[in-house]
């Protein structure tokens, strides 16, 4: 395992961990997208199902059992625990509208015709569309709270360093995995005006990070 996957594999957990620090320590899930959250958790489930199937580390193990069981608590604390804080309102988004062609998707672009291949290909493609929830709900409302970006910030690390991943990968093994790379690359491009908008004002002291309201 190289620097660029270890790199970005804790910025994936410190987002995760961000994020329910800060519901539980506000004891709100104001601004998070629950939506989001779920598909999140439906990525873990999908993606993790070979836990059951195959060994290939300690590290390896550990690390799914850690994410599948956060996504979780996630999305118990949003809806279960503090559901009465959560802004069900502003998160409106049609998740319907990612599902369906990410589940056509599936079948269609696949590395084997099989069950487990193709919730590990569903996986891939619905990972890189799962923040757009979030990201409309922030859109929508016309700001966000520092703690809610900084959580952002570090999911989109977590994708720009398995890039990083992927060309060293290809560079040191001849290793290429088309479906992860591209989903990767699409679900980074999301992250691209957030990114400027986080150093621009976040990173500058502001509360909050204000962006343009919808049309």
């Amino acid at each position: 395992m190289n620097i660029f996957r270890l790199l970005g594999d804790v910025s994936h957990l410190v987002a995760i961990i961000i994020l329910l620090l800060k519901i539980w320590r506000s004891r709100s899930c104001a601004g998070i997208s629950g939506k989001s959250q779920v598909l999140f958790a439906l990525v873990f489930t999908t993606r993790y199902l070979d836990l059951f199937t195959s060994f290939i580390s300690p590290y390896n193990t550990v690390m799914k059992v850690v994410f599948l069981a956060l996504s979780y608590a996630t999305v118990y604390l949003i809806y279960m625990r503090f559901r009465n804080t959560y802004d069900s309102e502003n998160d409106t988004f049609r998740v319907e509208f990612l599902l369906v062609p990410v589940i056509g998707l599936s079948f269609l672009e696949n590395y084997a015709f099989t069950p487990m291949e193709i919730l590990w290909t569903f996986s891939i493609f619905l990972e890189s569309v799962a923040i757009m929830p979030q990201l409309f709900m922030i859109t929508k409302t016309g700001e966000a709270e520092s703690i809610t970006t900084h959580y952002l910030f570090f999911l989109g690390l977590y994708r720009a360093l398995y890039i990083a991943n992927w060309v060293w990968r290809y560079n040191t093994e001849g290793f290429f995995d088309q479906i992860a790379v591209v989903a990767g690359v699409v679900q980074t491009i999301f992250y691209c005006d957030f990114f400027y908008l986080y150093f621009t004002k976040v990173l500058r002291g502001s509360g909050k990070m204000s962006l343009p309201m919808p049309v």
